[in-house]
């Protein structure tokens, strides 16, 4: 019997059946096709041509930005990674993309938050930045400098408590993180968090942070994904009743700040002077602006500065002491241009170090060998297409650089730009110091650039000239040394023995 006739003998209903099932696999191959064409000319993965899987399934590794390395290797400066994602190790500053909108904590009544790094959409982010953005330019940056000796003094009195009077091995990555994060809560709140007096995470902040962060690192590679099973009512209701979603935990922390820093402020208990936190000016500002500033905004900017304001400073503090103590020609060069120096003991003054050559070039090369973000930044085409590195775009097309794989290109870098060299900074004139820091992507680019970039400078450039004239610092199992990419960069195992240093030993007792 043919087949022709087998099908004519089959009921109405399997005919219909049939008709549905092909017509399904017509549209399927019809899709799976034009989403193949559309970027057919663009190198990489077979697999990535239909799917955000395959790049989604490299976040769970920890390992994303390794796996993104060697694809660049393998297939070039441009490649494809996803249906409609480009990947680029020299990418150029374009419009943003989806990406951000996974990184908003979602709330059941408002929906997901905006926040100055997660935002996507231009007139939003006009109105939450322009007006903060003086509050993060140099000049007011400065003002905070007590506020950093203050937690400098924290920071030097729990050190020699604990470790230089004992001998006892520190958690020096911890206690750098400890650090960024208390000096973050003195600018927004006027107050520690605590970390360095408890010696501890002790209400769960950080880990919460993390936790926040893993849960939002997959997402960020499928958008869609993340509106299906996060950013809805629905899903809320179900993961409130599986597992309480970590950004709720830091809202809710940052919405009872925000109560308690408005009673005071309605008191007349916070007086004005050149040191008001970063809250106070949002809740003035938002007050002083009700038409062109939403009610949101301060929740917002506080969430930014929970978040991006203290983990991503606390990364390059790590990256920079660590690679000091594994390189110690680098840290007998710093030590060397600090004591040239004569800098005021045993706090320098940020005018003092500002523009020490060699410092600058530590903290350029931490910044760049191991950014605090490690997923790419993405980018929308727009309208028209462009054509970058010889490769056209059409309209639409997410691009995206990682800053980990871009901070490594060695037609820019060198050969070495895998490996921890200060130097490369101060070779040749002003010109290629200024190619350099233009060539990074750590700090983001263009209007996306971090609005925080001279808080974290200041807090580092205060922190690490202190700790390198006075204290001798020896790693502890260097290999013990890890990260983990959930988009932030989480490090952990850096363990070092530290005490003070003889001559500063000898002053104190003189």
């Amino acid at each position: 019997m043919d087949l022709l006739a087998l099908w004519q003998r089959l009921p109405v209903t399997s005919h219909l059946f049939g008709w549905l099932v092909a017509g399904i696999v017509a549209v399927i191959a019809f899709h799976l096709t034009r989403t193949w064409w559309r970027l057919r000319h663009i190198p990489g993965p077979f697999l990535a041509s239909f799917t955000n899987l395959y790049r989604m399934s490299w976040v769970p590794t920890t390992r994303a930005h390794l796996i993104l390395q060697d694809v660049h290797r393998k297939y070039g400066e441009v490649v494809r990674i996803g249906p409609n994602m480009v990947s680029f190790s020299n990418p150029e500053a374009i419009p943003t993309s989806d990406f951000y909108v996974t990184l908003r904590p979602y709330t059941r009544s408002g929906g997901a938050l905006h926040a100055v790094f997660n935002t996507t959409e231009e007139p939003i982010l006009k109105q939450i930045k322009t007006l903060i953005a003086p509050l993060f330019n140099i000049t007011n940056t400065t003002t905070f400098k007590p506020l950093v000796d203050e937690v400098l003094q924290c920071i030097r009195d729990r050190l020699e408590e604990r470790f230089t009077a004992t001998q006892q091995i520190v958690d020096m990555g911890q206690w750098l993180q400890f650090f960024a994060f208390d000096v973050m809560g003195t600018m927004t709140f006027s107050k520690r968090y605590g970390f360095l007096d408890e010696g501890k995470d002790d209400n769960g902040m950080l880990g919460t942070i993390v936790d926040f962060m893993r849960t939002s690192a997959p997402m960020t590679q499928s958008p869609f994904l993340d509106r299906i099973l996060r950013k809805n009512i629905l899903a809320d209701i179900f993961w409130q009743a599986v597992r309480p979603t970590p950004s709720l935990a830091i809202l809710s922390f940052v919405a009872q700040a925000i109560r308690e820093k408005k009673e005071k402020l309605e008191k007349g208990d916070s007086p004005a002077s050149s040191h008001t936190d970063f809250l106070t000016r949002y809740i003035n500002l938002q007050k002083e602006n009700p038409d062109t500033i939403p009610a949101w905004a301060p929740t917002a900017w506080t969430f930014s500065n929970v978040i991006a304001g203290s983990d991503s400073v606390g990364t390059v503090m790590r990256t920079l002491v660590f690679n000091l103590l594994v390189y110690p020609h680098t840290l007998q060069k710093l030590r060397d241009e600090l004591e040239a120096a004569n800098l005021s003991r045993p706090f320098p003054r940020y005018s003092e170090v500002r523009d020490l050559p060699y410092l600058d070039a530590c903290v350029q090369e931490a910044a760049r060998i191991h950014p605090p973000f490690a997923l790419p930044f993405e980018r929308v085409v727009p309208k028209g297409g462009i054509t970058v590195l010889g490769h056209y775009l059409p309209e639409g097309t997410v691009v995206g650089g990682s800053p980990d794989v871009v901070n490594r290109d060695q037609n820019t870098f060198g050969e070495d730009a895998e490996f921890w060299r200060p130097e490369r900074w101060l070779e040749g004139d002003s010109s290629h110091k200024r190619k350099l820091e233009g060539s990074i992507l750590t700090f983001g680019a263009g209007r996306r650039v971090c609005l925080g970039r001279h808080v974290g400078i200041l807090e580092i450039k205060k922190l690490i000239p202190f700790l390198v004239l006075t204290y001798d610092m020896r790693v502890v199992d260097k290999e013990k040394f890890e990260v983990e990419n959930s988009w932030f960069f989480f490090q952990r195992g850096f363990y070092a023995q530290i005490q003070k240093r003889p001559e500063v030993q000898q002053a104190s007792l003189d």
